[in-house]
């Protein structure tokens, strides 16, 4: 730090490029992340997307959340023409996180060291392609209700988020597909949030979607399916207020630092990016056994406890990459808020 510093004091100053969509940039370029970012030397600057992006800057490092293949042609002519900056991430690396199939199918790729009785999977889960493959018990056969439905393709559209939990057969009738199906597992109501950035790693808990009881599994007069947005407003035997009321989300314990830090590297290596977070539930089934449920490209780090001096550390590591190799897991910070 004191490095980084003197070079501030001395007037060297390095230009990050941010290429984002009107809402993403309002909630990420806050005045906070600017005012610390200059501190270290550090100029934000926006890429004007309606100009060629080879004739803008200089930047001493690119980031981006645009898509689009006119953005990745303009990204392709920035690095023929400025192969030494660095630009954060490869829209191909990317490209597997649009697809929920693809996205979780790395998790059960991971080549992770054994930490104590701590495992982590996925949920069951199946891709549904069509309307007439619903009716197929034999497809559907591998997973027990409840299951959420997902959009199959998850590009961070308002289209992408419509989900819905399933109790029931019946249930599947409205849901249109392409979409994936996946097990839904009762956690405790709480989320954990792992927040990736470069080598930093820092998990928040969140609540999450009450558990489901056998008694509405059972109940035949239930909805078979509501949306996310109307689980909270279910007439159950407690409603979810009540529910949250009796959970303590700073009793619930969060999972090892070293065990989400082999995780955190594990998917930063196999997935080839350095902004990035994911979602993580404990089974209560099986103990402590972890299951990674999202996987999301640049997030919103601003609900990050201490994003602006993660954020600017990273910018610091990028472009002094080749003077200070970067560590392969960082350290980890559980944090409530």
């Amino acid at each position: 730090m004191a490095a980084a510093d003197a070079d501030a004091d001395a007037g060297e100053r390095y230009v990050i490029g941010y290429a984002l969509a009107p809402k993403k940039q309002q909630s990420f370029i806050q005045p906070s992340l600017l005012t610390r970012a200059a501190a270290r030397g550090i100029d934000l600057v926006p890429v004007d997307p309606e100009r060629p992006l080879p004739d803008q800057g200089p930047f001493h490092l690119l980031i981006h959340k645009l898509y689009g293949d006119d953005w990745r042609a303009q990204l392709h002519a920035f690095s023929a023409a400025h192969p030494s900056v660095p630009v954060v991430d490869p829209p191909h690396a990317i490209d597997r996180l649009h697809n929920r199939i693809s996205m979780l199918q790395v998790v059960s790729e991971l080549d992770v060291p054994p930490h104590a009785h701590h495992t982590f999977g996925i949920p069951s889960q199946v891709v549904v392609y069509d309307a007439a493959a619903l009716a197929d018990s034999g497809l559907l056969a591998a997973l027990r209700f409840p299951l959420i439905a997902k959009p199959l393709v998850a590009d961070g559209s308002a289209k992408s988020h419509k989900m819905s939990l399933i109790y029931h057969r019946e249930g599947l009738r409205k849901l249109r597909p392409p979409l994936v199906l996946q097990e839904f597992v009762n956690h405790g109501g709480v989320i954990f949030k792992v927040y990736v950035v470069g080598a930093h790693v820092t998990c928040v808990k969140r609540r999450s979607l009450p558990d489901v009881s056998n008694d509405v599994l059972e109940d035949a007069s239930a909805e078979g399916s509501v949306s996310f947005s109307q689980v909270s407003n279910l007439p159950t035997e407690r409603t979810a207020q009540e529910y949250y009321d009796d959970m303590r989300l700073e009793d619930a314990v969060v999972p090892p630092t070293a065990f989400i830090n082999h995780i955190a590297a594990g998917l930063r290596r196999a997935l080839g990016l350095q902004l990035f977070n994911f979602d993580m539930i404990r089974d209560l089934r099986a103990g402590d056994r972890y299951l990674v449920i999202d996987i999301n490209y640049f997030p919103g780090y601003a609900k990050m406890p201490g994003y602006e001096t993660v954020l600017t550390d990273f910018f610091w590591e990028m472009v002094h990459k080749e003077d200070t190799p970067q560590a392969e897991e960082g350290s980890n910070h559980a944090v409530v808020k």
